[in-house]
């Protein structure tokens, strides 16, 4: 029996190219085996302090339980790592070394039977999976947004999105006049094809329900494919009252840990797009859970996934496995997470991304780029 032998937090801090060099932080899990296999997973813990207790929780209260295991029964470790953190929290810091520990699990399984991560979750259905470049909006100079989304459109992205803004004070949501003028310039960019979607933070409690009524009527003339987070994501009941008051589809649930989270969303009728991150939501396991629940309501999901070629790597695979999806996030530009990391970086072809055969998630991390950003 093949036998994990040892488990590692990494903590990476990196300049994130598409927020004008933002400090970013995501929490690695490396997982080596007895027989020679070494398995990655990604968590977006964000913050620096978040990600170094991420690192905590995967060294000394993950690592002594799961060490001596089989890689192989990967559901039955989730369900024990679950299991384990019910008094310290199945939510934040403990979600995020589940996620990364997880995906790394499915990596080690993976490579070790050479097979990929599709093929152990539930079979592929698709052969490539649509992408959306996402970008953060530059409120204060929107002819810089407007000349973002037209070369986005001639990489070829058929979905195209943008959100909050490059500093607290000019976001997407506070500024009714500015919020109409962008999307309208947005709108003739792109042309009356290709699909948009904004981005508000409504973690920030920008619009109460009148007032996101009122927004999503002004701006329904430009035929957006959905609004995201428009309340704050705690808000079930507002989203309710929104979803039936309004014709634009409202995508949320980024901000959700669990499955008990996504189904009192999809109780809710608040919602059309569910939005999964498995650096975040309890992993592949926990996303692959959710989404037959997404299935059972007839509706739909996109991955929102912003950090490293690894979350990419998940989410192409989730993505994969069901007719239920919609397309998954994507930097369009380069950046350390996406295309240092990794020696096989993700690239996008007239808006897909093919769905790769190789073991494990697909990727080959380089380690000498881990210590490059390693997080003390």
């Amino acid at each position: 029996m093949t036998k994990i032998i040892k488990i590692e937090g990494l903590p990476l801090e990196y300049p994130e190219p598409h927020y004008k060099g933002t400090l970013r932080y995501i929490t690695l899990a490396r997982i080596e085996t007895d027989d020679g296999v070494v398995g990655w997973g990604e968590c977006i813990s964000q913050f620096p302090e978040s990600a170094l207790a991420t690192k905590v929780i995967i060294e000394r209260g993950f690592a002594p339980m799961l060490i001596g295991e089989d890689p192989h029964d990967v559901d039955r470790l989730w369900s024990k790592m679950i299991d384990h953190v019910w008094w310290i929290g199945p939510e934040g810091i403990a979600a995020f070394a589940i996620s990364a520990i997880d995906m790394a699990l499915w990596d080690t399984k993976g490579k070790s039977m050479n097979l990929p991560v599709s093929k152990l979750i539930g079979g592929q259905l698709h052969d490539s999976v649509p992408v959306m470049a996402s970008v953060i909006f530059e409120m204060e100079d929107i002819s810089e947004t407007e000349r973002e989304f037209s070369w986005m459109c001639d990489q070829g992205y058929d979905i195209v999105k943008g959100g909050w803004g490059m500093h607290p004070g000019a976001v997407f949501g506070d500024d009714r006049d500015r919020d109409l003028e962008l999307v309208r310039r947005l709108r003739d960019v792109v042309g009356p094809d290709r699909k948009l979607v904004v981005d508000t933070p409504g973690v920030w409690g920008l619009w109460d329900v009148p007032k996101a009524i009122r927004r999503f009527r002004d701006l329904e003339e430009y035929n957006l494919f959905w609004i995201e987070q428009p309340l704050f994501p705690s808000d079930y009941e507002g989203h309710a009252r929104l979803r039936a008051s309004v014709s634009t589809p409202i995508g949320t649930g980024e901000d959700e840990w669990n499955i008990e989270g996504y189904k009192r969303l999809i109780d809710s009728k608040g919602v059309d797009i569910i939005q999964f991150d498995p650096g975040r939501c309890h992993g592949i396991t926990g996303v692959r859970n959710a989404i037959k629940l997404v299935e059972a309501s007839n509706l739909k999901y996109s991955l929102h996934t912003w950090s490293s070629a690894l979350n990419t790597a998940a989410s192409v695979h989730l993505m994969s496995i069901s007719n239920h999806g919609v397309c998954k996030d994507f930097k369009p530009h380069e950046s350390p997470m996406q295309h240092e990391l990794v020696s096989n970086p993700w690239e996008q072809q007239n808006g897909f991304i093919a769905v790769r055969d190789n073991p494990g998630l697909g990727v080959d991390i380089r380690e000498d780029i881990v210590k490059k950003y390693i997080f003390k």
